[in-house]
């Protein structure tokens, strides 16, 4: 189907332009994407109207238009000029993609699913990113919404950081930029990365484009009034603007002036300009089933375009160069659909690549440390002899330091890692040691925390993020979602490798339902995290030092018990111990009876073996991660010993436990002389007084009880 321009207005008759169109833009480039963006959303719709006699082709399968907003969007891409800016942009953003860089093929290519391209196929075709180390980087968008906002706030952080920590002067006047609607005003992520850049005065623009819709609710229903500009107009260290984003000089201007004042180092600043919605929300979406005619026809008048031809004509585009610049629009949009429409189909066969690492693909996705940085820092599996003995905590800490001191890409943060050190005090000194901009506290925001980790990375730092515990961690479930996909949807294009690290299980003596939850088989089923859970110093420094230093995002879970007493405490293994992911530690051989387990239950498990008559009966296996974790190693056992008993702290349905035993119900049935046991928690919460937190979590005494029984089968 050749490219076709949907029916519009008949332009008004050009006159004498109210006012001089402003210097410093290209107004003929600023034109040309607002027409090709316009060009795009009409070839989307018509693959999917039913018209006379030519089937629904139904080409594009999930579209999202930005008729209306395509203007305003193509003049904020035209500030976009420093050599590292950022956006943090969402499925309506197309416009801006266009003028840093998208190409029309491309901007094609991925609404059709076709291979190549932001996401090869795997994810919405509006739903983009731009890897770009000389231009503005849009960060990978996401479904949800309000996502963008934290990362986008990250950036900004990180540009500081590189500016001012790494002394890199190409990251001076900077900027980073958060697009939004209105409806998206009401999220957590728009009001963390308010507080995050208004805080910090981050060089951050917020541009919230109102079409007072949300789907199909009023803007009234996501902010008191409907004006999130007024709202806002008393937030200290932020600059505020309100305008109209179908007004060419006043949108141009409001845009300007905000621009300067960020790239000028006064902080933050955030622009409000009012467009239409031209269309229904999405492509499903029927728009008059809310919306009553006059409605609509009221949007229609206040179209952009028509407004930024009599902006432009006669006073810098003639009638004919303004026709000629139509023409040249409809030309390209159809060479790139034809270029669009001839690349291949996605190849099938590799939709399970990229959710980790290949060190073997021919491109390095965008974030975190390059193949060869991380090669530089060396290591080696085999500790040095003769290391102090340390508790867990204390072992976490001097990996921190040490890693802060080889590699000056390191961050860490969180609530209260800064002055205080932390509630467990595993990052206590470092501060003081390395500065406030390397070891810093953050807001009260889990998803403001993970957030900005994920851009940090993707702009080469290494952040490590603390969440005080484990349940804390539910607010920014959405940013660790997309964090782990992030390779996979992109087609490896970018990544965050961040490292999450996240104290949880019951303390010394004590449990409750907020500080004691385990739950690690919800980041197992996460796709692209590595899940870490050490019981001993030792395993900690070698399996934090390999997270620092992975290409993938890591949870780093530090148990409680481990780090409120000397349970665990090992010899330190050296500044270069760096241990395998997915290799797990035989604890005690045995030859009856395989017991498998991680976290600070290996030391309950290894007390109870201590107790049976003959303990060499038992082999005891620390899997010490579970994503990856040693499958090869727990098969080997099994069928050597022909039985097993698998001992967590998570709950029992469908805990990880479950996973190793359907694993070994299929790979070593003929092998088992006794059915695979599981001992975990009932599914209940984590309970408060020592006696009840007994009665749910696994005793020594019922780990030796169930062991004993499986001996005697």
């Amino acid at each position: 189907m050749p490219a076709k321009t949907a029916e519009r207005p008949a332009p008004r008759k050009s006159a004498a332009p109210a006012v001089t169109p402003r210097a410093g833009f290209d107004w003929r480039r600023i034109a040309y994407n607002t027409l090709v963006s316009r060009a795009l959303d009409d070839v989307e719709e018509q693959t999917n109207k039913q018209r006379a006699h030519v089937p629904r082709e139904h080409l594009v399968l999930y579209q999202f238009s930005a008729r209306g907003h395509d203007m305003s969007q193509s003049i904020l891409g035209s500030l976009l000029s420093g050599a590292h800016d950022g956006a943090g942009a969402y499925y309506r953003s197309r416009p801006l993609l266009l003028a840093v860089g998208l190409t029309i093929e491309d901007a094609l290519g991925s609404p059709l699913g076709r291979a190549g391209g932001f996401s090869d196929g795997r994810d919405i075709g509006v739903v983009c990113n731009l890897p770009n180390p000389n231009g503005c980087t849009v960060l990978p968008m996401a479904g949800d919404v309000g996502s963008q906002y934290t990362p986008a706030a990250g950036w900004a952080q990180s540009i500081v950081y590189h500016r001012d920590t790494l002394k890199d002067a190409s990251y001076a006047r900077c900027v980073s930029v958060a697009l939004g609607g209105d409806g998206s005003v009401a999220t957590n992520g728009f009001w963390a990365s308010l507080t995050m850049a208004t805080t910090l005065k981050l060089p951050m623009l917020f541009y919230i484009e109102d079409n007072d819709l949300g789907i199909s609710v009023r803007g009234g229903m996501q902010t008191p009034g409907g004006d999130i500009a007024r709202n806002l107009s008393s937030f200290t260290n932020l600059f505020v603007l309100n305008g109209d984003g179908c007004d060419p000089h006043d949108a141009s201007g409001k845009l300007a002036e905000a621009m300067a004042h960020v790239r000028d180092g006064l902080g933050p600043a955030l622009v409000r300009l009012t467009v239409p919605r031209l269309s229904s929300h999405s492509g499903p979406d029927n728009q008059k089933g809310y919306r009553t005619e006059e409605e609509i026809a009221a949007d229609a008048a206040r179209d952009p375009l028509p407004k930024l031809r009599e902006y432009l004509v006669p006073a810098l585009l003639s009638e004919g160069e303004w026709a000629d610049l139509e023409g040249e629009v409809a030309r390209d949009v159809q060479t790139a659909l034809e270029a669009a429409r001839a690349r291949p189909m996605p190849d099938a066969s590799t939709v399970a690549q990229h959710v980790f690492a290949d060190d073997l693909a021919p491109r390095e996705a965008m974030g975190g440390l390059s193949r060869a940085a991380r090669a530089s820092l060396g290591g080696t599996d085999v500790p040095q002899e003769g290391g102090e003995l340390l508790r867990f905590a204390e072992a976490i800490r001097r990996t921190l330091r040490h890693e802060l001191s080889v590699n000056d890409k390191v961050v860490v943060f969180g609530e209260d890692v800064g002055r205080k050190g932390g509630v467990h005090l595993v990052t206590e000194g470092l501060q003081k040691q390395f500065g406030a901009d390397r070891v810093f506290d953050t807001s009260l925001s889990e998803e403001g925390i993970i957030g900005r980790a994920v851009a940090m990375a993707i702009s080469g730092l290494v952040p490590v993020a603390e969440i005080q515990f484990r349940k804390y961690a539910d607010p920014a479930a959405e940013q660790l979602n997309n964090c782990g996909t992030m390779r996979w949807r992109t087609a490896n294009r970018f990544a965050a490798p961040i490292v999450v690290r996240m104290p949880g299980g019951f303390g010394k003596d004590v449990g409750d339902p907020w500080h004691s939850l385990s739950d690690e088989v919800r980041f197992a089923h996460a796709y692209g995290w590595q899940v870490i859970m050490p019981s001993n110093a030792a395993d900690a420094v070698g399996l934090l030092r390999a997270a620092m230093r992975s290409p993938n995002p890591s949870i780093f879970f530090e148990h409680r018990s481990l780090l409120m007493t000397g349970d665990g405490s090992a010899r330190y293994p050296g500044d270069d111990y760096v241990l395998p992911l997915g290799r797990a530690r035989i604890v005690r051989e045995g030859e009856r009876l395989t017991l498998v387990t991680w976290g600070a239950m290996v030391h309950r498990c290894a007390e109870a073996i201590e107790g049976l008559d003959d303990e060499r009966t038992v082999e005891l296996i620390d899997l010490r991660t579970i994503s990856p974790w040693d499958r090869e190693a727990v098969l080997a056992s099994v069928r050597k010993t022909g039985r097993c008993l698998i001992v967590h702290e998570d709950n029992l349905t469908a805990g990880f436990g479950a996973e190793i035993a359907g694993t070994l119900a299929q790979e070593a049935f003929w092998h088992l002389d006794a059915p695979v046991e599981r001992l975990a928690p009932r599914d209940i919460p984590v309970p408060y007084h020592p006696e009840l937190l007994e009665a749910v979590v696994p005793t020594v005494a019922r780990i030796r009880e169930r062991a004993q029984a499986l001996l005697a089968v």
